[in-house]
C-alpha cells in the first residue's frame, strides 16, 4: 500500500514550483457476530437493513483520486459530483494540487460539493493563522491534521506533548469557528510500553477544543475492530473515514463491503449522527480509482441505519 507520509513528503515537493454490486440484498440485519479474527461482521451479506434512514450526506477523501487530482483536478471534482458525492476533504497537506484557497471554493461551488475538512500537515501548526484564514475562505468546519511528525522511534511522551500542543492549537482554532481534528494511523495505535498512544493522545486531548477523525480502516490494519473505539470514545469522533480492508491486520484496504469490517455495524454504533461526517477513503484499487469510488458511493448510498 501507498504510504502517505511519503506521498505527502513527494507531492510537496512536486506541487511547490459498494456494496459487491448495486443488486445486493436489501433485507440484511445490522446485527454483527464476532469472527474467529475478532472482527464483528453483519450477520447476513452486506449486512444492511431495509428499514432506516439513508446518510444525509455522503463524502470522500481527495486522496482516493490522487494521481487524477495530481492530472486535473477541476475534472476530478467534477467526476466526484457527477458520481453524486456531496462532500469532499481536501487536501491541503498537498497544497490542494497547486489550486489556491479562493481557486478551491470556486470549483466546488460551480459543482456544487461542499468540503467540510482537509487534511493538513502537523507542520501547519507553525503557521496557524495562515491555515485559520484558507479554512475560512474555502468554507471548512474543520482542519485535521493527517499525521504526526514524530522520531522514528516514538515515546509516550511525544504523544502527551503532541496532545498538549493540540490542545492550545485547538483554543485559538475555535476563537476562529475552526475544529482542530487529528486523524490515526495504524503506527499510532501500536502499543508502547504496553499502552496505547493514541488512546493516551485522545484522552489528553480537550473535548472542547479538540475534536478526532477514526480511519475505520487504519484501525483495522493495526488489528483493532474500529468499532470497539466508536463504542468506547464514540463522543470525540466527529469526522469518519470509511474505509474497508480484506483482512484484519493487513495493510490494504478494498472496495467497501468486499473485506471484513461491518460498515453497517459501525454507522449503527455512532447512534446520533448529527453533524457527522463520513468520508470514503480507498488507496489501493482491483482497476481504476474512479470505478472503485463509484462502487464505494453505491455502496455508503445503500446503508441503513
Amino acid at each position: 500500500m501507498i504510504d502517505r507520509r511519503t506521498f505527502i513528503g513527494a507531492a510537496a515537493g512536486m506541487l511547490a514550483g459498494c456494496a459487491r454490486d448495486a443488486g445486493a440484498p436489501a433485507d440484511s440485519s445490522l446485527g454483527a457476530e464476532r469472527g474467529s479474527d475478532g472482527v464483528r461482521r453483519a450477520a447476513t451479506d452486506a449486512g444492511r437493513s431495509s428499514g432506516g434512514r439513508a446518510l444525509d450526506r455522503i463524502g470522500i477523501q481527495l486522496y482516493s483520486l490522487r494521481a487524477d487530482a495530481q492530472r486535473d483536478l477541476e475534472a476530478t471534482i467534477a467526476g466526484i459530483a457527477g458520481i453524486g458525492y456531496d462532500d469532499v476533504e481536501l487536501l491541503a497537506s498537498f497544497d490542494n494540487f497547486g489550486a489556491s484557497p479562493a481557486e478551491m471554493r470556486a470549483m466546488l461551488d460551480r459543482n456544487g460539493l461542499r468540503a467540510p475538512s482537509t487534511h493538513i500537515g502537523s507542520s501547519a501548526l507553525d503557521d496557524l493563522d495562515r491555515a485559520l484564514d484558507d479554512a475560512a475562505t474555502i468554507g471548512l468546519e474543520y482542519l485535521t491534521i493527517a499525521s504526526l511528525s514524530t522520531p522514528e522511534t516514538p515515546t509516550l511522551d511525544d504523544y502527551r506533548r503532541w496532545a498538549d500542543r493540540f490542545n492550545e492549537a485547538g483554543r485559538r482554532a475555535r476563537e476562529r469557528g475552526i475544529w482542530l481534528s487529528f486523524h490515526n494511523h495504524a503506527g499510532d495505535q501500536r502499543p508502547i510500553d504496553g499502552r496505547s498512544p493514541y488512546e493516551i493522545f485522545i484522552e489528553r486531548t480537550d473535548p472542547a477544543v479538540v475534536r478526532h477523525q477514526l480511519d475505520t480502516g487504519n484501525s483495522a490494519m493495526a488489528g483493532i475492530d474500529p468499532i470497539t473505539y466508536v463504542e468506547r470514545y464514540g463522543d470525540r469522533f466527529w469526522t469518519y473515514h470509511i474505509k474497508d480492508v480484506p483482512e484484519l491486520g493487513v495493510a490494504r484496504d478494498t472496495d467497501l463491503g468486499q473485506g471484513v469490517i461491518d460498515i453497517p455495524g459501525l454507522i449503527a454504533a455512532i447512534g446520533d449522527r448529527t453533524g457527522r461526517h463520513f468520508f470514503v477513503e480507498q488507496e489501493t484499487y482491483p482497476g481504476t480509482p474512479f470505478d472503485s469510488v463509484r462502487r464505494d458511493y453505491t455502496y455508503m448510498r445503500s446503508l441503513r441505519r
